[in-house]
């Protein structure tokens, strides 16, 4: 059971009359991606299914139906207590539905007996109690309490705010110039590749970014010739395939959690930039390239579908030049990449971490709130779908992953030998 509302919000006078017992309110919708939840995503025989939250939201907002004709303006109705049992799993785009009862109303608690259902079953049933509040004190009470709590937007994906020092890092160095992080990838020997270590020091990094919202810009770049090759390929072959599951999920969530971190991500792409490297780039909110930088999403060459960033690099580049990517595995040029929309400008090598500080500077010289609130707005407006499809992601790829293709695809990385793929 869940409680939401204060007693002291509740409006005092009275709804437009005719409510009563036996009132119903009814909505429908088609289980949409950011409704569901994946079962089993580690294993091959994983499930996509409406989700328990969601199926409260339906229940909520079908009361919510019912009432609505009874508000008068200023009004509204909010969730004060919910009691579900959900019967029976329904799949993504699956229509569910469901109708909202009232049997009870006493002043501005009204209760509702609601039930759920898909096609083919009855989903879900439970009981559930609005009450009918003045909106304009509930966004006073909302404002005073927005007031207290801490300076920033952090809205934490496996966050952990570190108010603290930053820890001892391994693979990331992290220089600090007032307001301007600059983090570099610090593993020139492997061209940067995406290993376990650098997947926990960059978690260590954004836990810390999480507790400095006073840290506004953040560089990324790589240390030597490369910005970032992409996933260790020879480490990938020694892991337990349940490892290699729970390290593609880690790494999925550190690139998602640059979207809610406050601070603004400008990549200064100094050298190739394929496979993570290329979704790291692609995760950070500006791209600057050198002439010589290369772009490309090479894992199909490997035997296997990226195991996340798909859907970002789709919203950047668009479906067309995503599968050319994708599925092609080739590298394009910088000033390529320019043309697809992936950076924001092509530099000479040795300005381009320069021209990635020109650009924090000038993100430093506007409105810190503004800036952080519409950072937020523009992800929050490429709606759900990129946020969860790296459960997807990282289902096929490590379904892929324990092929024979991808064995030698591993094999003939580590030899330098083109791979002999079976027809």
């Amino acid at each position: 059971m869940f409680r939401t509302v204060e007693a002291s919000l509740l409006q005092e006078k009275s709804m437009k009359p005719g409510l009563a017992v036996g009132t119903i309110g009814e909505l429908r919708t088609a289980v949409a991606a950011h409704q569901v939840i994946h079962l089993g995503a580690e294993s091959q025989t994983g499930a996509v299914v409406f989700s328990t939250p969601s199926m409260i939201d339906l229940m909520e907002h079908a009361a919510r139906e019912a009432l609505r004709p009874f508000l008068d303006p200023g009004e509204e109705s909010v969730g004060a207590t919910v009691q579900v049992e959900h019967l029976a799993a329904t799949p993504i785009g699956a229509v569910v539905r469901a109708v909202a009862r009232v049997t009870s109303v006493n002043r501005k608690l009204v209760d509702f007996e609601i039930q759920a259902f898909d096609a083919a079953d009855q989903i879900g049933r439970g009981t559930h109690t609005r009450a009918v509040i003045q909106t304009d004190r509930f966004a006073g009470r909302l404002a005073e309490k927005s007031a207290k709590l801490p300076e920033g937007v952090i809205l934490p994906m496996a966050l952990n705010p570190n108010t603290g020092d930053l820890p001892r890092l391994e693979t990331l160095s992290v220089d600090q110039s007032g307001s301007t992080v600059a983090v570099t990838l610090n593993r020139p020997q492997k061209l940067n590749a995406v290993n376990a270590q650098m997947t926990a020091d960059w978690e260590r990094v954004n836990d810390w970014l999480a507790g400095h919202p006073q840290i506004r810009v953040v560089i990324v770049t790589g240390a030597g010739e490369a910005f970032c090759a992409g996933d260790d390929v020879p480490e990938v072959g020694t892991l337990p395939i349940d490892v290699a599951t729970q390290l593609s999920l880690r790494q999925a969530r550190m690139y998602l959690s640059w979207e809610q971190l406050p601070q603004i991500f400008i990549a200064a792409v100094n050298g190739v930039a394929l496979g993570a490297g290329c979704v790291m780039a692609c995760a950070c909110d500006f791209r600057i390239a050198a002439h010589s930088a290369r772009f490309g999403m090479p894992e199909i060459l490997l035997g296997w579908p990226p195991g996340y960033g798909i859907a970002q690099l789709t919203a950047l580049v668009g479906k067309a030049r995503a599968l050319q990517l994708c599925l092609l595995g080739q590298q394009i040029t910088s000033q390529t990449a320019a043309e697809f929309g992936l950076t924001l400008d092509v530099v000479p090598l040795g300005r381009v971490v320069t021209a990635a500080r020109e650009l924090g500077t000038r993100l430093l010289s506007l409105p810190a709130n503004a800036l952080r609130e519409t950072k937020r707005l523009v992800h929050q407006d490429e709606g759900s779908q990129p946020k969860i499809a790296h459960l997807s992601d990282t289902a096929s790829y490590i379904r892929c992953l324990q092929e024979p293709d991808a064995r030698e695809g591993i094999a003939a990385f580590r030899e330098k030998r083109p791979p002999k793929y079976e027809p």
